[in-house]
């Protein structure tokens, strides 16, 4: 050691030092038998490793190597406890380790080093704590807040255009509830749910609510003929207003029917759309009164276009075959009490009347609510049948002049003539039994149900081409529908 290398206190007693021994000197000579280790092996440090403050060996273990080669030094040795370098002695002979050259500085050095790090580590902490404290103490003491205290931000905002909430605000106040009591036994104004909301279970009253939209600002309301086609009726308006109402004329053959609710002048009409325009996947919104709450609002799009369902209290048609309604698939959850209310495009126009809804078991009444398959009528048929209905006039709807049923033969699909009736259209145009209807102008019929929907999407004295199979022949051919009128 020079006159420039760091001086430093005299080593402490190490507590770890065995005993004395009689004889024994202040300095022991490195045991030959166990040389200093420095890194031969590639698993330890580079340099020898002393783990114990203040001394450069381990202590005994017992005057013997730990079993297995452990802490020998030798290659091989990976005991983390005891690591190489500080080899055992026999026991009550000093350690090899503290004879190691230039043990004492690398002792002190990291002496130095552990107190300086604890030291950084201490005021740190201390800094960090203290830091954390004043934050903690200033936010519960001088700059305390609370939400309870902070002004109410307004959650109102514009209705973007063609949003369901500019839909909404738009035709809310041109849709109604209509309450229906006094019903004879075994009438419901929900499709599919007959009963509902119940009763007396056999009793002579069954009571319910369906929708509607309005027609003109004295009180036509435009509904399905199995809501308001028989009982008493009140009708309630979006802003409250609620008023007793009759009925002016029903048709079973499309399920609808027009109403007039008393003294009403203020009442706000919807603007009406074109079904012809509808595209599948188009946004829609319906709005109606399902299980009786008015004002419900609901979105999705159209899922399909002409389907064919046959509409509640429908009777028997022309005579022929039930009536079916060419309908709008829309997957906008429809429910009980939905009937009779709209379904409008996203610019607010009216393009169906909610009617129907398929249904699973296990619901209200047997039925459950709604699956995503919801059914109205479309616009466009809708509203040539309530010019008719607000008049008080029953109307007329087109007639082909046919029986049919579904073709057996699922790989030729289309509709099977059973029977022509004498003097009819298709008696007219050539039309016999046994011949399979596979299109009406462009659209392909699959079933019977889907020939008499596309029949009655048409009016009296139109113009439709029929594409039929005789025999392995397929021909064309040219019909002016028919009336049902008598």
């Amino acid at each position: 050691m020079d006159e420039h290398s760091p001086q430093f206190p005299p080593e402490p007693p190490d507590p770890w030092a065995p005993p004395p021994q009689p004889g024994a000197g202040a300095s022991v000579p490195p045991d030959p038998r166990h040389p200093p280790y420095y890194g031969s092996n590639p698993y330890q440090p580079e340099s020898p490793h002393y783990p114990y403050p203040g001394t450069g060996a381990f202590p005994p273990y017992g005057g013997q190597a730990v079993p297995g080669g452990a802490g020998t030094g030798q290659p091989g040795d990976t005991n983390p406890l005891y690591p190489p370098g500080g080899a055992y002695s026999a026991p009550g002979q000093p350690w090899a380790g503290r004879g190691v050259p230039g043990s004492q500085e690398r002792r002190r050095g990291l002496l130095f080093l552990a107190a300086l790090t604890l030291a950084v580590a201490l005021v740190g902490g201390g800094v960090g704590g203290a830091i954390g404290y004043n934050a903690a103490s200033d936010s519960g003491s001088r700059h305390s807040s609370s939400a309870l205290a902070i002004p109410i931000s307004s959650s109102k905002l514009p209705a973007p255009t063609g949003s369901v909430q500019a839909v909404a605000a738009k035709v809310l106040p041109s849709v109604v509830s209509i309450d229906v009591s006094n019903l004879p036994n075994n009438r419901s104004v929900f499709p599919g749910f007959p009963g509902l909301p119940g009763g007396d279970n056999g009793g002579n009253v069954v009571e319910g609510s369906g929708s509607g939209v309005v027609l003109s600002s004295d009180g036509l309301i435009l509904t399905n003929n199995h809501v308001a086609g028989a009982g008493d009726l009140a009708v309630t308006f979006q802003n409250g207003r609620t008023v007793r109402a009759k009925l002016v004329q029903s048709d079973k053959t499309t399920d609808l029917a027009v109403i007039k609710a008393d003294g009403v002048t203020d009442a706000a009409p919807i603007s009406f759309g074109r079904s012809a325009d509808l595209a599948v996947g188009q946004e829609v919104v319906a709005i109606g009164s399902p299980l009786g709450l008015s004002g419900t609002v609901t979105s999705g799009i159209v899922s399909a276009l002409h389907r064919p369902i046959q509409p509640q209290d429908s009777g028997a048609g022309d005579g022929t075959n039930p009536p079916v309604i060419d309908g709008i698939q829309t997957d906008a959850p429809i429910n009980p009490g939905n009937s009779g209310g709209a379904l409008v495009d996203m610019n607010g126009n009216l393009i169906g009347i909610t009617s129907a809804i398929a249904s699973l078991g296990g619901g209200l009444g047997g039925q459950s609510g709604s699956i995503g398959l919801g059914f109205a009528i479309p616009v466009d048929q809708a509203r040539v049948i309530a010019d008719k209905l607000a008049k008080g006039e029953a109307p007329a709807h087109a007639l082909l002049g046919v029986e049919v049923r579904s073709s057996p033969d699922l790989a030729q699909r289309g509709a099977l003539i059973n029977r022509v009736s004498a003097g009819g259209p298709a008696d007219k145009a050539g039309l016999k039994k046994g011949d399979l209807v596979t299109k009406i102008d462009n659209r392909p019929i699959d079933t019977n149900d889907g020939l008499v929907a596309s029949v009655h999407s048409h009016q009296p004295g139109d113009k439709v081409t029929l594409t039929y199979i005789r025999g392995n022949e397929t021909k064309d051919v040219d019909v002016i529908l028919g009336s049902d009128a008598k």
